[in-house]
């Protein structure tokens, strides 16, 4: 296996630039998911390092080997499609095989390569049928299998589950997570799904309109968001934010509108008085927000007047929307919180360090 870096890559086609400035380092084995919205340039990026696209500049290395220049079969990665990719007129055994007989490895060793893979992905019983015989799922073992008897130093996947109902999301997650455990290898995995990226990775790569906005663990962009944009990307529900002004009361910093009272804690509130700044925007994931007596709110620190917009219901939880002065924000309440549409609340905060402020210009952190 390898290890794979991008040293300040970028891409234009024509006059538009869709990547820039983009540097990254994944570690051998390690399991890296790339993440953003439609249009961010996650897919293009992949495509660069599996070489199905050229750089316009800067380097990319699978282990130390600079490949910018060097072919696709050339490369040792293999990669797995949105479309699976399968030859429709051939079995499975021979879609898995294909790749070995182009590269002309002997007969028994392609036998036993692809037996062993169909074994892992428990598709042995499937070897004979074809493409159009098999559920969507099934496909999408194929398509790994077929990756998989390369013996690759990495595994590039580009939205692999996109096409798959949310029962098979689901299992197929917990499958490839079992073969990265299997066969140790390298994995970059695309998706603009953030609940995969959260479930999957070892290191998450958020990116937006072609630039790398934040890389660290699930709980590091979840927990320590960089910029607003990440803030909001990660988490579902989203964080819902509100522009507040800043004032001083004694030692405490209080951030406030018609609508809301948000007292920081004390390291935020340094960060905050810092930047000399008068007004900041405040961000607060829907799970830490609760319903409160109005006559409590004042005891709790933080309140945040609103009127019910939009309830969701969800099992055991439901999620409320709740319009703020301007703001929207989603609240994760439990189903036991009894709440109609235009219901009058007043929410509090369970952790005050579950607070983020953001420079309401730039988007980035204040901390």
């Amino acid at each position: 296996m390898a290890s794979v870096t991008l040293e300040n890559v970028y891409k234009r086609f024509g006059s538009e630039e869709v990547l820039r400035d983009c540097s990254l380092t994944i570690d051998d084995g390690e399991f890296v998911v790339l993440v953003g919205p439609s249009g961010s340039g996650k897919t293009t990026l992949l495509r660069i390092v599996a070489g199905l696209e050229e750089a316009s500049g800067g380097s990319v290395l699978i282990g130390d080997r600079l490949v910018n220049y060097v072919d696709v079969k050339d490369r040792q990665i293999a990669m797995v499609f949105q479309n699976y990719a399968l030859y429709p007129h051939m079995t499975v055994y021979d879609n898995m095989a294909f790749a070995l007989r182009r590269q002309h490895v002997a007969k028994p060793e392609i036998d036993t390569r692809v037996r062993d893979a169909a074994g892992v992905l428990g598709i042995d019983h499937l070897l004979k049928r074809r493409p159009k015989q098999l559920s969507g799922g099934q496909r999408q073992r194929v398509a790994l299998g077929r990756a998989i008897v390369r013996d690759p130093n990495v595994f590039l996947m580009d939205e692999p589950l996109s096409n798959l109902d949310a029962h098979l999301r689901a299992e197929m997650r917990a499958e490839i997570l079992k073969l990265h455990r299997r066969v140790s290898g390298t994995f970059i995995f695309v998706t603009h799904d953030q609940v995969e990226a959260l479930t999957m990775g070892d290191r998450i790569v958020v990116m937006h309109d072609g630039e790398i906005r934040q890389v660290g663990t699930p709980d590091e962009l979840y927990l320590r968001p960089t910029n607003r944009f990440v803030a909001g990307f990660i988490g579902s529900p989203s964080m819902g934010f509100m522009d507040c002004a800043v004032h001083r009361e004694g030692d405490a910093v209080v951030l406030r509108n018609a609508a809301v009272d948000v007292r920081l804690p004390p390291m935020a509130a340094a960060a905050v008085l810092a930047r000399s700044t008068s007004v900041v925007t405040a961000g607060i994931r829907p799970d830490y927000l609760r319903v409160v007596d109005p006559e409590q709110a004042g005891e709790v620190g933080t309140a945040l007047r609103g009127v019910v917009e939009v309830v969701e219901p969800l099992g055991a939880d439901q999620h409320v929307l709740v319009r703020v002065g301007d703001a929207a924000m989603m609240a994760k309440l439990p189903r036991t919180e009894r709440l109609a549409i235009d219901d009058k609340v007043v929410l509090t905060v369970t952790d005050e360090e579950a607070v983020h402020v953001f420079d309401p210009e730039s988007g980035e952190a204040i901390r």
